[in-house]
């Protein structure tokens, strides 16, 4: 049967398309979740829509698993192959295929590189209210299949509220087309909402239509320090009610992250003393005037203790670099977990302290840094070695890791995922932020969607 199928995979898309064995790439054996590499049944790398339609037809008659590929950035294991499946990666449809000035939007197929994106919006006058740090790699197309976050979530929102429309396949092949441009299409059931977010596990994502936004005229990039969580979050109150949608950026690294990026990547100290919460404030507003005097007020108050105004491109991209090291911890610190959460805001210094209590009980061999985009609720907890050394994340350690954190998740009403998705390293621990309601409702749409269970399987619910 195996050798039937991929005979059939082949006659339709070409040798050239199907890749088994020896010839599959490294690359597309894992995503970036650090689990062990698996050499898919057969990778197949369909060039447009027909073939991913064709491809998927063919898999859901024999009921072969499909793990669906894009730029294999994930950290939940999403796109890492399983045992037995078949990869479909978009690598080969890439590109812009339209920007519509008049109506503001911009037109993509799935495996097009998030960069590629914004470069295109930012050539024709607009922006990509998208951005995140994996954005040279990552895909829109996985971009839509996560919902995914990052730096401008607070001004410009989830993928989801960026998205116009979409195309994308069924499980049978069936092709759902609704490349919308308009922000009113109040025509019936969005399913182009449903399958934002879902992981691939309801359908694969082909096209993706986007609204762009103006850019801002200028930007004005402020380091701050706060001297507690509570500070941090008075300053972003204060911020959005002076300056309204000009808020662009507000990112919160806590004390251990500046440490480690200090002592560990080699940056300047951003202060002369240390400080419980730095913050990294993007403001659109052109008139650094304007944010003076309100910084000014809030120094005045003791909200904000110290601060630095960037006062040219080169001052902002160094205020950028504290926030950005985390990028860097591969070079001494490669064997580390990832893990990305989200608490009602009120409750981030309380859940901060505990989680700093956690750590100490039970891994204080390790470094914990806590950061994120404070303003949308998203913390993201990193844990690894102090050493750099290898022994640390063991599966079982990464247990005890993940107990605890999503125990305080669990605790404060949060989120296991901000932004990151649910994948299959988080699958066990939805129920934590999911009713029992819920999580039957989508195993309702699964089955309705996917009855034959091919999709992604195992990754967000339980395997069909």
């Amino acid at each position: 049967m195996g050798d039937e199928l991929i005979g059939r995979l082949i006659a339709r898309l070409g040798e050239g398309s199907v890749r088994v064995g020896a010839d599959i790439p490294a690359a597309n054996c894992e995503d970036a979740s650090h689990l062990t590499p698996v050499t898919p049944r057969a990778l197949l790398l369909p060039r447009n829509t027909e073939e991913v339609s064709a491809a998927l037809a063919i898999c859901n008659e024999a009921g072969q698993p499909v793990v669906t590929q894009g730029g294999l950035t994930g950290l939940a294991a999403g796109a890492h192959p399983g045992e037995g499946e078949v990869a479909l990666s978009l690598q080969r449809m890439r590109g812009i295929e339209e920007i519509d000035p008049v109506a503001g939007t911009l037109t993509a197929l799935a495996g097009t590189p998030l960069a590629e994106v914004q470069a295109a919006a930012e050539e024709a006058g607009f922006l990509c209210g998208i951005d995140l740090g994996a954005r040279g790699t990552a895909t829109i197309g996985g971009n839509v299949a996560t919902n995914a976050g990052g730096n401008q979530v607070v001004r410009y929102g989830m993928t989801r509220r960026n998205v116009l429309g979409l195309e994308a396949v069924q499980a049978d092949g069936t092709v759902l087309t609704s490349l919308n441009k308009m922000m009113k299409n109040n025509t019936g059931y969005d399913w182009t909402q449903l399958f934002i977010g879902s992981e691939g596990t309801l359908g694969v994502v082909t096209r993706v239509v986007l609204g762009l936004h103006p850019k801002p005229v200028a930007v004005e990039t402020a380091l701050l320090a706060a001297p507690s969580a509570d500070a941090a979050l008075a300053i972003l109150a204060r911020l959005q009610s002076r300056f309204g949608g000009e808020l662009l950026t507000f990112e919160a690294m806590w004390r251990e992250f500046i440490d480690v990026a200090v002592k560990r990547i080699k940056l300047p100290a951003p202060f002369a003393e240390s400080h419980e919460v730095v913050l990294l404030v993007e403001l659109g507003t052109g008139d650094p005037e304007r944010v003076t005097t309100v910084l000014g007020e809030l120094m005045e108050e003791g909200l904000i203790v110290d601060a630095h105004l960037a006062q040219s491109g080169n001052d902002a991209a160094r205020m950028w670099a504290y926030r950005e090291s985390v990028y860097e911890y591969g070079q001494f610190q490669g064997n580390q977990i990832n893990l990305d959460v989200s608490l009602p805001r009120g409750s981030i210094g309380a859940a901060v302290d505990a989680l700093r209590e956690v750590a100490a009980r039970e891994w204080p061999a390790a470094v914990q840094v806590i950061f994120g985009h404070v303003a949308d609720s998203n913390l993201h907890v990193v844990v690894g070695p102090l050493d750099g050394g290898g022994g640390f994340v063991t599966p079982e350690g990464k247990h005890t890791v993940d107990e605890g954190v999503y125990a305080v998740v669990r605790r404060f009403h949060g989120s296991i995922s901000a932004e990151h998705g649910i994948g299959r390293l988080k699958r066990p621990y939805l129920g934590y932020s999911r009713t029992p309601a819920e999580l039957a409702l989508m195993h309702t749409l699964k089955k309705a969607l996917d009855p034959k269970g091919i999709l992604n399987p195992g990754r967000v619910l339980e395997p069909m």
